[in-house]
């Protein structure tokens, strides 16, 4: 329709409304035939709309035709003899190999075998967590696993699968909680069942496996076909052994059986069902009873999935949950290496891994790699994830590193980077990012004086004895290096500083913007999305719970009972979590925040499916912190080490305008006394000053709480 309707130079808007029209179902596609026959509007714009009629006149000849020339992703073919003696053959100028002008349909008439090699990157991220194992020697051979591993199945039925091969969608994750495998036959059966059409067998399936619902077979001769699916028809070859079993097929004619059911051609069908009754006739089955039988295997059969794929998915997704429940850090670093600029991928796996307990380090250009590594069971962020700076400069870095020895400074650093191959942009994220603060700690002066350093950098470079080498120089650099002066005024705010890393890495990294009201939530006693699994909730019931979040993303939605609703996706900390919104209040308050980019203090209403462990989240309520912030007191208390300090501490806060805070300082006295001051007037207090003040009297010196009479603000 929409390749007609282009020729004809019919609108876009109009054959695209005209298309979203035919009913699209994966396993049951319909014919533009059956669509008029079965929409009644467009039959009715057929009938009143000359141009529509003549559309649908042209796009039916052409249905069902080739609409371009294309090849296969997988696919190769193999034959007796030459394949040009075989089949007529096609140069595709993007490829170095023949392709047949046959469909994969016909190949196979004309006696062609297929096959489907697929290059699955998950392989390689098990082979590369093979090697981060054998670096401190550990030696693992996936082939020699056992099939009955207890931390393998524990991880599967806590749905905690971000990153396992074909398990890791968060329906599939939902599903495994819910269905709690217990068996590698429960994986292959889970892999088969989670397409469109089987997976409404999934509840029935889950049910009849953990004993909440009885186990039934069609016809008692079926019981070991499907005794492994709980009575439930779930592969190709179960289709195949029913026929063996209930009607006396060889395995040939069962085998085509299942083609003329995938097919519906009703000539082969017909003959198959007369072919079937009296096989089943044999067996002291009634024709009405077979009938029954054949219809309901002829159901399955359509969407019906080939066992011997599912079971080879099926073993790389164990190996891939193996190497995550025993070795959590390679299988982090493996799976991040491989999505290296994927953004939204390293965020997931960055919040997963700290939700499973895990650190994940810095980049550090003295201590990181190109790619991602595993340190002391941590995983250490890779340079070359860094927005903008190249893996192969990151890779000759290193290199030059493991050659030459650590970076001393910023002035042996200049000294020994080619500046013709390292520019502004990429020093400047690697010092958003902190893989510069082992040479200096002051980000926002290192990033403002990228070009000094790259001018420095410059001046080095002419002064080595040769130019050659890679990236990195590996000549005698200069007798005397002067020092790299930065711009003194540059400073950051904990929101800009936060911001460069954002840009640096693609997300918030180290700290994330509701952690600037940590006071509050701590007076609010708001919950972690990481910690929504161990809220208690009744059964059938709904529990209360206060969180906070930045509004990532914010879209309207139609439920179906035609209710409009927000569906909303935040970020704290603990990670990204989704939420619905159906207060109209709300809605327009997140909807609103989403644009601006805030955050907000939620109220929430929590409740958990049956078998899920992630609850479900409806927002109630949603109030800007930034607005929170303002209407609540809030007290500062400031532990001076030393009288310079104290002067440090004081002389900042006289540039302050009013607020509505308290400021304490706790100074020394004499040998281990100290005194409580608490100073006169009124402060603009937040995160933002305690990480100025934080300068003097480092990080632990400073502790912000909201005041105890305003913990109910709000």
């Amino acid at each position: 329709l929409k390749d007609t309707g282009r020729v004809l130079q019919m609108s876009y808007g109009h054959v695209d409304r005209l298309a979203k029209l035919v009913p699209n179902h994966p396993t049951d596609p319909w014919t533009l035939e059956r669509s008029l026959n079965g929409v009644s509007e467009l039959a009715a714009e057929v009938k009143n709309e000359p141009q529509v009629k003549r559309l649908f006149d042209l796009a039916m000849k052409l249905e069902g035709l080739p609409r371009h020339s294309s090849t296969h992703a997988a696919g190769v073919v193999i034959g007796d003899r030459p394949l040009q003696e075989l089949v007529p053959l096609h140069r595709d100028p993007r490829s170095d190999m023949p392709v047949t002008q046959f469909d994969m349909k016909y190949v196979e008439g004309a006696g062609l075998v297929k096959f489907d090699f697929l290059g699955l990157k998950t392989l390689s991220v098990l082979k590369e967590g093979q090697r981060l194992l054998e670096k401190r020697g550990v030696e693992v051979d996936y082939s020699a696993l056992t099939w009955d591993d207890p931390k393998v199945y524990e991880l599967l039925q806590r749905g905690d699968t971000v990153g396992v091969f074909q398990l890791e969608s968060e329906g599939m994750r939902r599903t495994l909680a819910a269905v709690r495998p217990t068996s590698f036959g429960d994986i292959i059966a889970l892999v088969s069942l989670y397409r469109p059409g089987p997976m409404d067998n999934i509840p029935l399936f889950g049910d009849r496996k953990n004993g909440r619902q009885p186990i039934e077979y069609p016809h008692p001769l079926l019981e070991d076909v499907l005794k492994e699916t709980y009575g439930i028809f779930v592969y190709q070859e179960q289709v195949m052994q029913a026929a063996q079993v209930l009607a006396g097929y060889s395995l040939g004619e069962a085998d085509l059986l299942r083609r003329a059911m995938g097919k519906k051609i009703k000539s082969e069908m017909d003959a198959q069902r007369a072919r079937f009754v009296e096989g089943c006739a044999a067996k002291d089955i009634t024709p009405q009873k077979a009938n029954e039988l054949f219809d309901l295997i002829d159901k399955f059969a359509g969407y019906g999935f080939n066992k011997s794929h599912a079971a080879a998915y099926a073993l790389v997704a164990y190996h891939t949950a193996w190497l995550k429940a025993h070795h959590p850090a390679e299988f982090f670093a493996a799976s991040m290496s491989y999505d290296i600029h994927q953004t939204d991928k390293l965020c997931l796996f960055a919040d997963d891994l700290r939700r499973m307990g895990l650190e994940l380090l810095p980049p550090d250009i003295n201590a990181s790699e190109a790619d991602f590594d595993v340190a002391d069971n941590a995983v250490r962020y890779a340079l070359g994830a860094l927005k903008g700076v190249g893996e192969k400069a990151m890779a000759e870095l290193v290199a030059e590193r493991k050659t030459s020895g650590a970076f001393a400074s910023l002035e042996d650093f200049a000294a020994r980077i080619d500046p013709r191959l390292l520019n502004r942009r990429q020093l400047e994220s690697l010092a958003a990012a902190g893989a510069l603060d082992g040479l200096n700690p002051d980000r926002a002066s290192v990033f403002a004086g990228a070009e000094t350093i790259l001018a420095h950098a410059a001046s080095a470079h002419q002064e080595r004895a040769s130019g050659q080498g890679g990236l990195f120089g590996g000549g005698e650099g200069p007798a005397d290096i002067a020092p790299i002066r930065l711009p003194r005024d540059a400073r950051w705010s904990l929101t800009e500083r936060m911001a460069a890393e954002r840009e640096a890495f693609g997300f918030y990294f180290s700290a994330h913007p509701v952690d600037q009201h940590r006071h509050l939530l701590a007076a609010h006693r708001v919950r972690q999305s990481s910690d929504l699994g161990g809220v208690p909730i009744p059964a059938d019931g709904r529990a209360s719970a206060c969180m906070a979040g930045l509004v990532e993303e914010a879209r309207w939605r139609t439920s179906q009972k035609g209710r409009r609703f927000l569906m909303a996706r935040f970020s704290d900390a603990g990670g990204q979590f989704d939420a619905t919104v159906f207060d109209d209040e709300a809605a327009a308050a997140v909807e609103a925040a989403a644009k601006a980019g805030q955050c907000g203090l939620l109220t929430v209403e929590l409740d958990r499916r049956p078998g899920e462990e992630q609850p479900r989240v409806t927002v109630k309520r949603f109030q800007p912190l930034d607005e929170l912030a303002r209407r609540s007191r809030v007290e500062l208390t400031v532990r001076c080490p030393d009288d310079a300090s104290v002067k440090d501490v004081l002389a900042e806060l006289e540039r302050l305008e009013g607020g509505s805070g308290l400021v304490r300082l706790v100074v020394p006295v004499s040998g281990d006394r100290e005194a409580m001051l608490l100073l006169p007037g009124r402060f603009a207090v937040d995160a933002e000053l305690g990480a100025r003040l934080a300068r003097f009297v480092g990080e632990e010196g400073v502790t912000l709480a909201a005041a105890e009479q305003l913990r109910l603000v709000g």
